[in-house]
């Protein structure tokens, strides 16, 4: 571990460039308004949240005189037509959707991220922590796609089948939203950061002979990117989380294929992990579980501890939420996933 202004990076990446990016990237924050809706278990739904960080260098390097096409306007697509799996073999009149945020042309990387609200499994974050964080991507050239997961309600392979079919479907229609294939990654935030990580590590290479084309793709994301996340439903776990997610008593074997730091593999997707170390709601023990266990099974991983923030890091905004994001640019940068 090496620290430098209070930042800590656990992995390969200099800290000299995370910090030099961190004050290059002049990050806007996100509306401080909505910093009371990230605590697990809030409610708070739509995009009603600011846009995250963006760099307006980057849209206007790309044509003459500064000025560039306007991105697409963002496409909201349901997963499931209106009668979604809930994990047992059975089915329920519900739907999941993602809206599909692209960058402008001339601008685009080809990277695509599938964007998973917190909200302790009781609620969705899908301002700040949803369609803002795609303001940001799109700001860098990558396409966030903002999942609307279905709660679970003590049913956890509800969130799980969503997020799953949102990566098919993005890499179904890649090459109509100009999206390299192998470029699809997931990330999320506190419980969105569980389901993130579950699809990281509870994945498929698709069926080949499904009759739905979108089943026929490989739900297995390129990359992982975990921001104060939920990992463990053992004796550290977010109480509220566990209880929406596992119900109120979970059996054994349950608690311990939703504990993502029990589920890494060699064929786990790299993943990228940043954390407050005063986080009272979720302690920074579960990304320093998960990136210990990663290390362990040779996955390629970085964990950036910050010195302060607690849960949301201070509401969206200020040097430790731009930290973060700076750091998981060069990141990205350096596992070849942007240009």
């Amino acid at each position: 571990m090496r620290a430098s202004d209070g930042l800590a990076f656990r992995g390969s990446m200099p800290l000299a460039i995370a910090l030099a990016a961190a004050l290059s990237f002049n990050a806007l924050p996100i509306a401080p308004a909505l910093a009371a809706g990230n605590a697990p278990g809030a409610v708070a739904r739509g995009p009603e949240g600011g846009g995250g960080p963006s760099d307006a260098r980057l849209a206007s390097a790309s044509m003459p005189g500064g000025q560039d096409a306007a991105p697409p306007a963002p496409e909201r697509l349901s997963l499931w037509s209106g009668r979604a799996p809930v994990g047992d073999g059975g089915s329920e009149a519900a739907d999941a959707s993602i809206t599909v945020h692209r960058p402008a042309l001339g601008t685009a990387t080809g990277a695509a991220i599938v964007i998973c609200p917190g909200g302790g499994y009781g609620g969705l974050v899908s301002g700040p922590e949803g369609h803002g964080i795609a303001g940001w991507l799109t700001g860098h050239g990558i396409a966030g796609i903002v999942l609307e997961y279905r709660l679970p309600k003590g049913r956890p392979f509800v969130p799980l089948l969503d997020a799953q079919r949102a990566i098919r479907t993005v890499r179904t229609n890649a090459q109509k939203w100009g999206i390299d294939p192998a470029r699809i990654g997931i990330i999320g935030f506190s419980a969105g950061g569980h389901l993130a990580s579950t699809a990281g590590t509870h994945f498929d290479g698709g069926e080949p002979q499904a009759a739905d084309p979108i089943q026929r793709a490989s739900c297995r994301p390129d990359f992982v990117i975990l921001v104060y996340p939920v990992v463990t439903m053992g004796a550290k776990t977010h109480g509220g989380s566990k209880r929406n997610l596992l119900g109120p008593d979970p059996k054994p074997e349950m608690v311990d294929l939703f504990s993502n730091e029990k589920q890494v593999t060699g064929q786990t997707p790299p993943m990228f992990l940043a954390h407050a170390q005063d986080d009272k709601t979720v302690p920074a023990d579960h990304s320093r579980m998960l990136h210990e266990t990663l290390k362990a099974h040779h996955v390629a991983t970085e964990y950036l501890e910050l010195p302060s923030g607690g849960h949301g890091l201070d509401g969206y905004k200020g040097p430790m939420w731009d930290a973060w994001q700076s750091a998981a640019l060069e990141w990205l940068a350096g596992q070849k996933m942007i240009r």
